[in-house]
């Protein structure tokens, strides 16, 4: 017989949050607001549904955390390898993330510096 454990509500939101952090903090380094809208409307990172087991919840959280760190260090393509094996094992989990390790090397290099409605404010006025 085989314990297997159930993914936590907490997991989730936090796969949420962290899909949440990429559309409004690593995105918006590489990406118009354009392109952005049109991630959301092809549901890139969606995660409509729940995730079987706590291995699994773990093994996406973990893949994305490797893809931020990634993205928002220098891109160096000792990292490429890596960065491609945690798109493949999101995939497998029915994440869809249709992105290339020089599809943001491309980016950042054609990114012009421009505010983005996506990136969270510096500061809020509260009245």
């Amino acid at each position: 017989m085989k314990i297997v454990f159930a993914s936590t509500p907490s997991q989730e939101e936090e796969i949420i949050g962290l899909v949440r952090y990429i559309y409004s903090n690593i995105f918006p380094l590489f990406y118009s607001d354009e392109d952005i809208c049109e991630f959301e409307q092809l549901k890139v990172l969606h995660t409509s549904e729940d995730f079987s087991t706590l291995k699994d919840a773990f093994q996406v959280m973990t893949c994305i955390q490797t893809l931020i760190s990634i993205l928002e260090s220098s891109l160096d393509e000792q990292y490429e390898d890596v960065f491609n094996k945690n798109v493949s094992t999101l995939k497998d989990f029915g994440l869809f993330f249709p992105f290339e390790f020089e599809q943001f090397v491309d980016a950042k290099r054609l990114k012009n510096t421009m505010l983005s409605i996506y990136t969270k404010a510096d500061n809020e006025l509260i009245i």
